[in-house]
């Protein structure tokens, strides 16, 4: 249908960039229902009777812009604009369920969508746009039904489809949809092996991650008795097809109509539901599919097992009930269940008198993220008492599946709710629940400190609930263990940015004013165009890359020839297709287009397969067969390369004083050392490059969505053994790039575009998340070793460092960011005995590359590191060692460049006097004193960053300006629009030194047609330098003007260009 504003992002429902909304008819209400979804998991037999409304159905420049696209473009919520269809859709479904939603509500809608640019805070200035009262009319323009449902016959025509079987056959997978109980046991009976998917959260992944193949998939969603919610004599039954977010909202109904003391085991499950994925993943996932899959990571089955809720199973000619705790009795995820019985519905029960029911979860983060360990806990007493009458705690993310501490629960009953109590349940639990070596690649140690402090933690809250019940019989916990009982909330966030204003500036002159993203509009109603969104061209081939499984291996053979029997595959693409040049030496080692002879780590490319569509393409891809014989050695780590000696030359050093010296004159010492791990970019926009042959004089055409073109231009000529001037390289917008999208992507689109010369047709590579992640490099893993001597009022004189950075296999930038983190390593502070050596580690993971700050992360990370171990060292504080060792005068830096410190100390003392730090110090000092558990912090610190690259020719670049004779203003530059704004701000500098206004100025692409050899769009320095450069060509073309001008003093710009 050719809609393209709805994004690939992740392709596992992570990131939000698809979302979408659906609005389908519920028979039990009678409405129609509009939630938000991820399109990229969402199978489009799913939605049979539904409608699907995208980015562009709400909104467009051609029609009209929504309030949420103006409003969030407005207020600067877009940056490389990726993102922000997803973001629209988010807050348009919840307006369209909530015209007035609280903020509460908009975090939550907001929370399964991700953003790499802004950091949120524009994004949420536009959403309280929308969280405030009525206009006076009391009319809203969200008031309106969508057009596909505005009146009563729409509603009457949901009522009047039929309801029957649909079957729906594609290429390899017949999807059934039943829409009775019996027939689908029929179905289950039939076809056995046949998962059933509902919100496909989870077969979804499998099949599109992990190879899994089911031929045949069956939706139970449309049967009345899955989709049951209602109110028993003793509890509460849901049916296994209703979604997560369903389930939400009745356990708070539920909540708010009966009393607290029959609603313990709702407020525990409605606990894990609200950190449960995102708002698009509760809306399909079922809450059956939660319990059936038995998941270690489910936050949902410990609590519901441990809170005696029952399953009810049905199979042909039988009904049956079993306690949902039975299916996990062995630990492994036992056959309780038969497998031709169908999970019906789930009985949750009403807590009792007595009773008290929690659940907990730690993830990497709150929201989003799969848990490391979770546990559901429940406790009945006997009444009156503390004595213990049921006890269950189950455990999830320990090990395969929820495990139950069934021994731990049978000793101590009986027993008296106290520290007792507490001590030997917490010796019994790690005894019984034993973890495996690895769990799962966490730290063992970290997840029985959790078991035991989750255990702990039910301890304090039941301990305070039966003081609660019963004060002269019950301690409770002390006063200052109370702020542990209090969960933590996200909220909205309460910042502001201020722009400084010039009174003296003239109104015309657009530079320095917060201007909207010239494509701002274009992000938020998915019409600005992306690599993946260009139209197809005629016979286009799509490419799927195959890479080695082995780190490290000599290739013993290819096997292509099942790959080339699938259905649309066109040919396999090799080394030995390479025209030219198959490797770049732009140091000693080489950059490698594809693997020949030897891998030399996971990830890297050994063939292609291009094929007519690319699931295809991929299909064919996994048919290719390597055999390999491993090379040792395989090193992964730093302390690896350190030990087999594997670097990448040059080794780097910069010294100044005289550092032994120094040392044997301080009045303290201090040694340590600390790691730093990696990062992945998570640009949004993954890849991408599209590779479009001429046909003749072996031109070429490449979109592709890269920092720097002329270097892909110039990787792309050499590999075909071409002319640069052959090459046409073409970047309308990147969806963020901080620092991915340089050499990685030279050596892609050198994939691409010696598949497309192979074939003579155009060739599209747009790699998937997964291969994204596995291919690419990102931020450098880090090791430092100091030893710091300072005086005893915390003067720093002296520093020995070595820095040890993982390059990986091949060198692309890692001894610049070795270099820089050399150089940036003094961060604020004058140190006058320093001496620092950078050595990059060649280890056998993908080549690691450049990334935002570029070395300095690291190197400003050790430094803080060694000033606050300089504070605890001495008794003062942290800011006090900050101040102390600031720079302060005009001096030299360690790198010999002459620095005036003068803003670094206004605005340290602008921030220490507007954030009130020293009194708020105060008052987090006196709130951690009256609690023991839960702390507060604050910390303030400076930070000198040289922007740019130390090379004057790498800050060098070129402007073409070209003026038509209507006035009209075409401007082109060699920076890259990648969310930074660059493009917004040459047309401001433009407007100014041509004085017209923004709207007569144009900028179409980047292009190495129009502007040659330029650098890369990195260090913080393309604005700097393309401004200049607009600077110079627009005054080149005023002086040019001038003899015209002249003649016509009072002549306006249209009159002078005529």
């Amino acid at each position: 249908v050719c809609l393209t504003g709805t994004k690939y992002g992740c392709g596992g429902g992570g990131c939000g960039a698809c979302t979408v909304m659906i609005s389908t008819y519920e028979p039990a209400s009678k409405k129609i229902r509009h939630y938000s979804a991820n399109a990229c998991l969402l199978p489009i037999c799913t939605l049979y009777g539904a409608a699907v409304t995208t980015v562009e159905g709400i909104g467009s420049t051609k029609t009209r812009i929504h309030p949420v696209q103006e409003r969030l473009a407005k207020c600067h919520g877009s940056q490389c604009g990726f993102c922000t269809p997803g973001m629209v859709m988010s807050i348009y479904t919840l307006l369209r369920n909530h015209p007035e939603p609280t903020s509460e509500q908009m975090m939550a809608a907001l929370a399964g969508n991700l953003c790499r640019c802004t950091g949120y805070r524009p994004i949420l200035d536009a959403c309280k746009t929308f969280c405030k009262v009525r206009s006076t009319n009391g009319k809203c323009c969200l008031d309106q039904e969508d057009y596909l449902f505005d009146n009563e016959e729409k509603v009457k025509m949901a009522e009047s489809q039929p309801k029957r079987t649909l079957v729906f056959r594609g290429e390899r997978v017949t999807w059934i949809s039943p829409v009775s109980l019996d027939e689908l046991l029929d179905l289950k009976a039939a076809h056995p092996e046949a998962p059933l998917v509902v919100g496909n959260t989870s077969v979804g992944p499998d099949m599109k991650f992990r190879g899994v193949f089911h031929p045949v998939l069956t939706a139970p969603a449309r049967i009345p008795d899955l989709n049951v919610l209602k109110y028993t004599n003793d509890g509460l039954t849901l049916g296994a097809a209703c979604s997560l977010s369903l389930v939400k909202d009745f356990l708070t109904n539920a909540i708010a109509k009966f009393p607290e003391e029959k609603t313990r085991v709702f407020c525990a499950v409605l606990q894990q539901l609200r950190t449960l994925g995102g708002e698009q993943i509760r809306n399909v996932a079922s809450f059956g599919g939660n319990v059936i899959s038995r998941k270690s990571t489910s936050d949902l089955n410990p609590v519901l097992a441990a809170s005696n809720c029952v399953l009810n199973l049905a199979s042909r000619g039988q009904r049956r009930q079993i306690p949902m705790s039975d299916i996990f009795a062995d630990g492994v995820g036992n056959n309780a269940i038969t497998p031709d019985e169908i999970l019906v519905s789930i009985h949750i029960p009403y807590s009792r008198k007595g009773e008290y029911v929690s659940a907990f979860r730690q993830a990497p983060r709150r929201e989003n993220a799969l848990p490391i360990t979770n546990a559901g806990m429940r406790v009945l007493f006997e009444e009156g008492t503390d004595i213990i009458k049921d006890l269950s705690i189950f455990y999830g993310g320990a090990i395969s599946t929820t495990v139950c501490a069934q021994q731990t629960c049978w000793t101590l009953t009986g027993r008296h709710w106290n520290e007792q109590m507490l001590d030997e349940a917490c010796r019994l639990v790690l005894k019984e629940i034993a973890l495996p070596g690895s769990a799962g690649g966490e730290n063992v140690d970290y997840k029985k400190t959790l078991m035991v402090s989750f255990f702990y933690r039910f301890f304090l809250e039941v301990s305070q609930s039966l003081k609660t019940m019963d004060p002269c019989h019950y301690p409770g916990i002390p006063m200052e263990y109370g702020s542990v009982l209090q969960d933590f909330k996200t909220k909205m966030p309460q910042s502001i940015q201020i722009y400084q204003a010039n009174p003296s500036q003239s109104p015309q002159d657009p530079v320095g004013r917060p201007i909207m993203h010239q494509s701002g509009i274009k992000h938020a109603t998915g019409e600005a165009v992306y690599v993946d969104d260009l139209p197809s061209v005629h016979g286009e081939l799509f490419l799927a890359a195959v890479t080695s499984s082995r780190a490290h291996a000599k290739i013993v053979s290819i096997d292509t020839s099942e790959a080339l029997k699938g259905a649309g595959v066109f040919d396999v693409i090799t080394a030995h297709d390479v025209p030219a040049a198959n490797e770049f030496y732009f140091s000693d080692d080489p950059e490698i287009i594809f693997a020949r002879n030897e891998v030399i780590c996971v990830g890297q490319i050994v063939c292609a397969v291009v094929a007519d569509s690319d699931v295809h393409a991929k299909q064919a891809a996994a048919k290719v067969k390597i055999e390999y014989e491993v090379l040792e050695p395989v090193i992964l780590t730093i302390e690896e390369a350190i030990k087999h000696n594997s670097f990448f030359e040059p080794k780097r050093k910069l010294e100044q004083g005289n550092v032994d010296e120094a040392f044997e004159t301080v009045d303290n010492i201090i040694e340590g050392e600390i790691c730093i791990g990696g990062q992945k970019h998570f640009y949004m926009e993954t890849q991408s490059m599209l590779a479009v042959p001429k046909g003749e004089d072996k031109e070429m055409d490449l979109y592709v969505s890269t920092q720097h073109p002329a270097v892909i231009q110039e990787m792309v000529a050499a590999s075909l053994g071409v002319p640069a001037n052959r090459i046409m390289c073409h970047v309308k917008r990147v969806g963020g790039a901080f620092g991915g999208k340089i050499l990685r992507t030279g050596l892609l689109a050198s994939v691409a575009a010696v598949a497309a010369n192979k074939t003579s047709r155009a060739v599209r590579l747009i790699l998937s998340r997964e291969d994204d992640m596995v291919i690419t490099g990102g931020r450098h893993p880090f090791m430092a070793k100091y030893k710091v001597g300072f005086m005893n009022d915390g003067r720093i004189t002296t520093v020995d460092a070595k820095y040890y950075v993982n390059g990986g296999c091949t060198p692309d930038e890692s001894v610049l960011v070795a270099e820089v983190s050399l150089l940036k390593m003094d961060n604020a502070y004058k140190i006058p005995n320093l001496r620092c050596w950078a050595y990059v580690c060649k280890t056998n993971l993908p080549s690691n590359t450049a990334f935002r700050g570029f070395g300095f992360p690291q190197s400003g990370l050790v430094t803080e590191t060694w000033i606050t171990d300089v504070a605890d060292k001495t008794g003062l504080s942290p800011e006090k060692i900050r101040e102390i060792n600031m720079y302060k005068k005009n001096e030299q830096t360690h790198f010999k460049q002459k620095l005036d410190p003068q803003n670094l100390i206004q605005c340290w003392n602008e921030c220490m006097e507007k954030s009130a730090y020293y009194s708020r110090r105060t008052a987090i000092n006196e709130f951690n004193k009256q609690n023991y558990w839960k702390k507060r912090g604050i910390a303030i610190v400076p930070m000198k960053f040289p922007f740019g690259l130390g090379t004057p020719y790498l800050s060098q670049a070129a402007a073409l300006v070209h003026i038509y004779t209507d006035g009209s203003v075409l401007l082109t530059h060699g920076g890259i629009e990648m969310g930074q704004g660059i493009h917004t701000k040459m047309i401001q500098v433009a407007s100014r030194e041509l004085n017209i206004p923004m709207s007569c100025i144009h900028l179409c692409e980047t292009s190495t047609t129009t502007v040659p050899n330029a650098c890369a769009s990195v260090g913080s320095a393309g604005t700097d330098v393309n401004g200049m450069a607009v600077k110079d060509a627009c005054q080149t073309l005023l002086k040019r003007l001038q003899p015209i001008i002249r003649k016509n003093p009072t002549g306006t710009w249209n009159d002078w260009v005529r």
